[in-house]
């Protein structure tokens, strides 16, 4: 491969090094959420992986479209299509993002960084047990249950006796608006979208997951590779969310981290940490980059 020219601060790439970075990154997606479109494409769905298409709004389409950041020029005249995509332009040397964006997603640019920063800079907590997903069908009945098909590990009343027992402690507040009425006064504090950035931490699996959204709302300013990485952390991150909920999901090959024991709660905070220790570098990366394209 040639190596990049840069200029003015641009890094143009020839079209020999973007099209096999481009390529690289098909292959991955196309491994990763291959059984998912395949399911999709049969209208078989799935209470794991489905919520990473549903509940986060990028379509696999779009993740799988491969974008080189901010300020890579893409040269060669394979780049002209790139020049009719959101957020691209012609500039010297091919095409790349659109200078402009700086300006226009400023304020989503301070908000990210606002909300990465105010994680960071908090301790982990890690006594939540992952009771979130047990508080959204507490003494909430038939229309509680969020995956219709899939049963409860323990059924209704055990359900509700597991809650019961245990102090809820959730600190993300898009987990915490699906609680159930009853639930929500059992929750140790109360969340309100107002304070979500001021109560986000780093044990929280939700913040770890919602690295995903910070990126792909930033795209094309953020490159695919770390688009791709947070995703791949959000789908491990959602497993064990699922593993450790209410939900029996060994049929499709999940096994419980059964938290109403000593011994599946201990085993939840040793994945909890380990995930947390996963996002770290991640949240990092990102709040660089926000404060890079910010000028800071």
């Amino acid at each position: 491969m040639t190596a990049p020219q840069r200029t003015a601060r641009r890094t143009v790439l020839s079209e020999e090094d973007w099209t096999v970075r481009r390529d690289a990154h098909h292959a991955r997606v196309d491994a990763l959420i291959g059984p998912h479109l395949g399911r999709q494409a049969r209208g078989v769905s799935h209470p794991v992986v489905d919520f990473l298409f549903t509940y986060y709004s990028l379509r696999p389409a779009q993740l799988r479209r491969w974008h080189p950041g901010f300020a890579v020029v893409l040269g060669g005249g394979a780049a002209r299509p790139y020049a009719e995509y959101s957020g691209y332009r012609e500039v010297d040397g091919g095409v790349g993002a659109d200078p402009a964006l700086l300006e226009r997603r400023r304020t989503m640019l301070e908000f990210t960084e606002g909300v990465l920063a105010g994680t960071a800079s908090r301790p982990a907590q890690l006594g939540c047990f992952g009771l979130h997903e047990w508080a959204m069908v507490y003494r909430g009945g038939a229309d509680a249950v969020r995956h219709s098909g899939t049963p409860l590990r323990l059924g209704a009343e055990g359900t509700d006796a597991v809650v019961e027992s245990m102090t809820l402690r959730c600190t993300h507040y898009d987990a915490f608006r699906f609680f159930t009425p009853d639930a929500v006064g059992r929750n140790n504090l109360p969340l309100s979208r107002d304070e979500q950035s001021e109560r986000e931490q780093p044990g929280c699996l939700h913040a770890g997951m919602d690295l995903y959204k910070w990126c792909y709302k930033l795209v094309p300013l953020v490159d695919s590779d770390l688009l791709l990485r947070c995703f791949e952390h959000a789908m491990d991150a959602r497993e064990l969310d699922m593993r450790a909920s209410p939900y029996d999901l060994l049929d499709l090959g999940y096994e419980p981290v059964p938290i109403e024991t000593a011994a599946g709660r201990a085993d939840y905070v040793r994945a909890q940490q380990a995930l947390a220790d996963r996002a770290a570098p991640l949240r990092a990366e990102l709040l660089a980059r926000c404060r890079e394209l910010l000028g800071r």
